[in-house]
């Protein structure tokens, strides 16, 4: 199984505490927590749990196509993003398939499954960890019957530039190649998907979407799957198994794209945190810090003395370990953004850590945050 963020059952265990003395950064997840609309839903809805969800999810189904201003037979929903991807897979069946490294682990499972050929496209710190135009000669030369891409990506959190993907998107569907976009974070920038406009005259083009990050619901599970390609989008519903999203996900699901104080709150409450524990991490020398545009920062420990992820285990806080993704090492770590309270007992934390940095105005720094 791939190691994953939030495992604070698995930590807790090891550290032998109980896993709710753990304060998780290593899973992406909204800190505004549980929207009030979908605690009421669940609690005024509680009977549903004797009665099977439609089996179509028509009503879901047709919320998603609203939302998204696009056709009702162009969206499919699941069992979080992870089962789109898998299901994706087994029906396109590609044979080469090209990889941005460093990227989300399950792409390349879900791929090995089907006895694909992977083609790494390495993205390096040199670089910026950035995508540019070299992919598209990378493309034309490898001519793979599939990209993934994700936007913005994980583990870095960098967004690539919208005119490059524009010139992706239509370089994928010159050449027949399926590009599959995980947006999985991009509810998370107030601007969204530049893509999605593509999708009415596309049939190469597929976005994954999670909801359960943006709306902090990652125990119900629920992603959806855009394409322009309506025969992949039939087939996909016709050969999945039935009722994989469960009557709560379904009714919860019909609301989320629509609650505007919710969302318009959180892009405020992210960026403010955003901003402020990734200027308060750039104090530290000891600390390269990428400038992320989701609400999760990537950054490399300098000191090779120090093991950020144990260290910090010491004052209970989790953080996301990126040793185990395709060309990075155990230099580079991820965290999510938090609340305030929260960021700054991590960068407390943090300091204590690295109190060798020789950084010494940063203390005075966090406490005038405060």
């Amino acid at each position: 199984m791939s190691e994953h963020g939030g495992n604070v059952v698995e930590t807790g265990l090891q550290l032998g505490i109980d896993p709710e003395l753990l304060l998780d950064f290593s899973a992406n997840i909204n800190p505004l927590g549980l929207p009030e609309r979908v605690r009421s839903l669940i609690v005024s809805h509680l009977d549903i749990i004797m009665h099977y969800p439609d089996v179509e999810y028509r009503h879901l189904h047709q919320a998603l196509a609203c939302a998204n201003q696009c056709e009702y037979d162009q969206t499919i929903a699941g069992n979080g993003e992870t089962e789109l991807i898998y299901a994706l897979v087994r029906t396109l069946a590609p044979r080469r398939a090209m990889l941005l490294v460093p990227g989300f682990a399950e792409y390349r499972r879900a791929l090995q499954q089907q006895g694909c050929h992977i083609i790494d496209y390495a993205l390096n710190e040199r670089e910026g960890f950035q995508v540019d135009s070299a992919l598209l000669d990378a493309i034309r030369t490898h001519r793979p019957d599939c990209l993934f891409i994700a936007t913005p990506n994980n583990p870095t959190g960098l967004m690539p530039d919208a005119g490059l993907l524009d010139q992706l998107a239509s370089l994928c569907e010159a050449l027949h190649i399926a590009l599959i976009v995980d947006e999985a974070f991009i509810d998370f920038l107030p601007q969204g998907s530049t893509l999605a406009p593509r999708l009415a005259d596309s049939r190469y083009l597929y976005l994954l979407r999670s909801l359960t990050k943006f709306f902090a619901i990652p125990g119900l599970r629920l992603g959806y799957l855009l394409s322009g390609n309506t025969d992949t989008i039939r087939q996909l519903k016709r050969t999945r198994e039935p009722w994989s999203v469960n009557a709560f996900s379904a009714l919860v699901g019909q609301h989320l794209l629509s609650d505007e104080d919710y969302i318009s709150r959180s892009h405020a409450y992210i960026a403010r945190q955003r901003d402020y524990l990734w200027q308060a991490m750039t104090r530290f020398s000891s600390l390269a810090v990428w400038k992320p545009e989701a609400n999760f920062i990537f950054f490399r420990c300098l000191r090779q003395d120090v093991n950020l992820k144990t260290a910090l285990l010491g004052h209970h806080i989790l953080i996301r370990h990126c040793e185990n993704y395709p060309g990075l090492d155990s230099t580079w770590y991820r965290i999510a953004v938090r609340t305030e309270a929260e960021n700054n007992r991590f960068i407390e934390a943090l300091t204590h850590v690295l109190q060798d940095d020789g950084d010494g105005l940063f203390p005075d720094f966090l406490q005038s945050e405060r």
